[in-house]
């Protein structure tokens, strides 16, 4: 008898969150892209998804969001996802099966 964790631990088990600034991509591998994650009131975040999830309707979602609140201009040098943390993890963790 296995005890299976929530999907919230299994999501950050796959984004791999980088420390590198954000001019790196040495640490993006082929298939992936960077996104920063954050609400105005807080530090964003790094975190590396497959290119897959960019084609799903809830992704699709937050990067219009994304395109409202900084059109193109991006201030973190990368695709900024303007939500919590949380609620970005919990969508992942259901993307990713």
């Amino acid at each position: 008898m296995g005890i299976r964790l929530p999907g919230i631990v299994h999501a950050k088990a796959l984004l791999r969150r980088s420390l590198l600034p954000s001019t790196s991509t040495a640490n993006v591998p082929k298939g992936h892209v960077a996104v920063y994650v954050g609400d105005l009131q807080t530090q964003k975040k790094r975190f590396v998804v497959p290119i897959s999830y960019l084609s799903h309707p809830s992704f699709q979602d937050l990067l219009g969001q994304a395109e409202e609140e900084f059109g193109f201009h991006h201030p973190m040098g990368g695709l900024t996802i303007p939500c919590k943390e949380d609620q970005f993890l919990h969508l992942t963790s259901r993307l990713s099966g």
